[in-house]
């Protein structure tokens, strides 16, 4: 049986961009360990995907040979708004299960818009999948990771940077709509 379409194209923006730009330090590592695991949920209901949630929450928790899971839900959720009040949901969800401080869940969603920025601004983009997607993120290989990096607060700056750079059109047109609204 094939891989989804979904999973490929998930697959080809973490290795192609989200790698490639080192948009993220943490991420070369589990994906060349293979210790990324993939899981599509095609449902369009909501009820459907908090199920999905809860099990691959518990699959990491008796899985030590996965770090991290992308879960991708490309057939609902795909306004960001409505995401975004999921992501409220999924939340939730980690504190009743006794999770705060073991598990938390990072945002990706086609839309995705940091707070007070453009919807065109290329900074946008270290956040921007293919798919809505929640990614599981172990807590515990976080603080490991964050406490080898070099120059963790650094990030946010540099990938800002690096994309206006390789987005000049949409930094420009982000910047005059910004001098614009002022």
């Amino acid at each position: 049986m094939s891989e989804a379409l979904e999973i490929q194209a998930t697959k080809a923006w973490l290795e192609q961009f989200v790698i490639k730009l080192n948009l993220c330090p943490f991420a070369a590592k589990p994906s060349r360990e293979n210790r990324i695991h993939y899981a599509l949920e095609a449902s369009a209901e909501p009820t459907q995907i908090a199920e999905r949630l809860i099990d691959e929450l518990e699959r990491l928790q008796t899985s030590p040979e996965i770090e991290t899971t992308l879960l991708i839900v490309p057939n609902t959720l795909n306004d960001f708004g409505v995401y975004w009040d999921f992501i409220e949901v999924a939340e939730s969800i980690i504190e009743q299960l006794g999770l705060i401080g073991v598990l938390q869940i990072a945002s990706f969603h086609p839309e995705y818009r940091f707070d007070g920025a453009e919807p065109d601004d290329p900074a946008n983009k270290t956040n921007q999948s293919p798919y809505p997607m929640l990614h599981l993120l172990r807590e515990e290989s976080l603080s490991e990771a964050i406490a080898a990096h070099p120059d963790v607060t650094g990030i946010p700056s540099r990938n800002e940077q690096l994309l206006r750079s390789l987005f000049p059109q949409q930094a420009a047109g982000s910047q005059s709509a910004t001098k614009r609204g002022d």
